[in-house]
């Protein structure tokens, strides 16, 4: 199923700010919000949409990256995939409470009695650089990471609770993870909630704490990542791995793993975009009279025709055997520059017979017969 436009979605034009983003955000959620419309699945749906929409566009790095690449830059294909969405309700409760305060009930944006206020996990987020060859950006590639985080607690798998030990009810709140002051003022009564600092929010406490983990649920350890790397990204590019970044303390929601491209530098060819550049360096017999050259390229080698007379500048185009574009189907171009080479070093019998051309009306420039530019045969391929 095709995604909509994140613009569309909100109502917002591409150069909408901070403010107008968070105004448009708002105003769908309070209209698809799960407690406005119960049991209502279509809502349900464009609630996410629009939390999604939101979660990448707010992010600058993420509005980049989408502006640039579309949805293809943020893809997710699931179990190392990339999305800039696929969130949950978890995820949107826990991410956006702070745009809605009190809107719906004494849990804020969570739903009320139906969350009661409880904080929710989270772990933190993760960054590490990949280095592709061209090669591997032109095909796609998976790789296997093996990274350094916090993970789930093996001896409690993740509870902080020692041998399945129970979890009891906050006395100091009862379970709603926050604690609700009164005070008398000249106004009158006010009212304040915060969270509750015997829980730290969570609204349980462990009866015994998991001696391996100290009641935390998490422990450094190593975890080897398949991820699958989408062909055409570029040096630079963020892509993000939902739920595989530092493990969440009890059982919480994981981070994500950011994975920024590196790209290696290649033996012969030079990358502009999705074009490839390569120059080719022929002898002047070669030039003058034709030949067939044998050419680098992503997919092995290819056979190029040189033409009689081929005058040193010219720019041959090899259509297709460029990099694919990570959001669309097409693929660039290869486009070789021909350089006639010049010998430095003639022994005498070399030297004779270029002194005997050099007086040759064949050896001497045409008026007129310049080649163009490299600028001018830039302009006008790209035109």
């Amino acid at each position: 199923m095709t995604k909509r436009d994140y613009y569309e979605i909100l109502g917002v034009t591409r150069n909408a700010g901070d403010a107008e983003l968070k105004k448009a955000y708002r105003q769908m959620a309070l209209k698809f919000h799960p407690d406005k419309n119960p049991n209502n699945k279509e809502a349900e749906d464009k609630f996410k949409e629009a939390a999604e929409a939101y979660e990448v566009l707010s992010d600058p790095e993420k509005r980049k990256r989408y502006d640039q690449y579309g949805h293809d830059g943020l893809r997710n294909g699931g179990g190392g995939g990339f999305s800039g969405g696929g969130m949950n309700m978890e995820d949107i409760f826990s991410h956006f409470g702070d745009i809605f305060g009190g809107a719906f009930g004494g849990g804020g944006f969570g739903g009320g009695q139906q969350r009661g206020g409880r904080r929710v996990n989270r772990g933190t987020n993760l960054r590490v650089k990949v280095r592709l060859t061209l090669e591997e950006i032109n095909t796609g590639v998976e790789k296997k990471i093996k990274v350094n985080k916090y993970i789930s607690c093996t001896y409690c798998k993740g509870s902080g609770a020692e041998g399945g030990s129970a979890y009891s009810t906050c006395q100091t709140c009862r379970g709603t993870g926050q604690v609700t002051r009164v005070t008398n003022t000249f106004l009158g009564q006010m009212q304040t909630s915060s969270t509750c600092p015997t829980c730290s929010g969570e609204g349980q406490i462990i009866q015994h704490k998991c001696v391996h983990c100290s009641g935390n649920g998490v422990v450094k350890g190593e975890d080897v990542i398949s991820i699958d790397i989408p062909a055409g990204v570029s040096d630079g590019i963020q892509l993000s791995v939902n739920g595989k970044g530092n493990a969440a303390a009890r059982g919480g929601v994981p981070g994500d793993l950011i994975i920024q491209i590196e790209e290696a530098p290649h033996e012969n060819l030079h990358r502009e975009g999705n074009n490839l550049l390569y120059d080719l360096y022929i002898s002047f017999p070669d030039a003058t009279l034709g030949s067939s050259v044998d050419i680098p390229t992503l997919d092995g080698k290819a056979r190029i025709k040189i033409e009689p007379g081929t005058q040193g500048g010219r720019m041959l185009r090899l259509k297709g055997k460029g990099l694919p574009s990570i959001n669309s189907y097409g693929k660039g171009d290869l486009l070789v520059t021909i350089n006639v080479w010049t010998p430095r070093n003639l022994n005498r019998q070399e030297k004779e017979i270029l002194e005997k051309l050099q007086t040759a009306d064949n050896f001497k420039p045409q008026p007129g017969a310049r080649d163009k530019g490299f600028f001018d045969r830039m302009r006008e391929y790209f035109q």
